[in-house]
């Protein structure tokens, strides 16, 4: 019985070694498939065990020869090329960057900004890559340009607070600005206000609570993304972002607000209820965005869809 089981396992092996014999003779038929083999300067005895592999390799390569951008890229892995490294006898596979992609990860080592649950595309985000084409956004590309070029000769400009549409690129805009700035040695925040407020809260015990808020209030270029989203609390209006925005005024940093509400709903959110005691703190921290900003609407297609 046990002869047997030897046999049988020599037949399967002497069948595997056929199929993947068969196979590279097939491959290597290929022009660029013998062109990768030649390159790579590997025996053909090891080759053939690597032949779907390596057809993969080619078809990647195909696939970037013919490609425009990142965009266009069909590659199982966006942006990179399964490509072999013969070494020990062997070919070790590992992903390698295409020159789209390596522009990419250059380009975003440049930012310095520091982002607080942003997603990618906001991280990436650079004013070369703003879509023009939109009549709707031409007066804010403007206005951003113009702060870009204005800021890099005096620091103590107004920032922006941008409300309007859901998904209209209210985050996107502001911050390929910021991005752009962060290159010039800005120190830049740009953070999703209301996680901040929940991660502060977790964090009041703790020497995190006090280092953080100070970054906050001392960073060159300061976004706060989607206020209004937020649960107010007496807490987290006065004590948060009453302090931020008094000190950020006082020393006349340049802050931007994202925002679906138009400055009078910000306002109404503020308020816990319609005593004037409410009114008075809501009016108190409106007065503060509207010395630190200028205010703009943008009302345009959902981008998110």
């Amino acid at each position: 019985m046990k002869k047997i089981e030897e046999e049988t396992k020599i037949y399967q092996k002497y069948d595997l070694d056929n199929a993947l014999k068969k196979a590279y003779v097939v491959a290597i038929k290929n022009t660029e498939f013998k062109k990768l083999i030649n390159t790579l300067k590997v025996k053909e005895n090891i080759a053939i065990n690597y032949t779907s592999k390596l057809e993969n390799t080619v078809e990647e390569l195909s696939n970037c020869a013919k490609c425009k951008s990142l965009f266009e890229c069909k590659n199982k892995v966006t942006g990179f090329v399964n490509y072999p490294k013969f070494e020990n006898d062997q070919l070790i596979f590992n992903y390698v960057a295409c020159k789209y992609q390596k522009k990419e990860l250059a380009d975003l080592e440049n930012i310095k900004t520091n982002f607080y649950e942003m997603p990618l595309e906001i991280r990436k985000a650079k004013m070369s890559d703003i879509d023009v084409n939109d009549s709707k956004r031409v007066k804010i590309i403007k206005w951003l340009t113009k702060f870009y070029e204005t800021y890099q000769k005096d620091k103590k400009q107004k920032g922006l607070y941008l409300h309007g549409s859901f998904g209209s690129g209210k985050t996107y805009l502001l911050s390929a600005l910021l991005n752009e700035l962060s290159k010039l040695n800005n120190t830049v925040l740009i953070i999703y206000y209301p996680e901040l407020l929940r991660s502060l809260k977790e964090s009041f015990d703790n020497n995190n609570f006090g280092n953080r808020i100070n970054e906050i209030k001392k960073a060159d270029l300061l976004l706060l993304d989607d206020i209004g989203a937020e649960t107010v609390t007496p807490w987290n209006r006065d004590e948060i972002l009453g302090t931020i925005l008094q000190y950020r005024m006082d020393n006349k940093l340049s802050t931007f607000f994202t925002s679906n509400l138009t400055i009078k709903e910000l306002e109404n959110h503020f308020m816990n209820n319609k005593t004037s005691g409410e009114q008075i703190k809501a009016r108190r921290i409106i007065e503060r965005i509207k010395h630190l900003t200028e205010s703009e609407e943008l009302i345009s297609e959902n981008r998110r869809g």
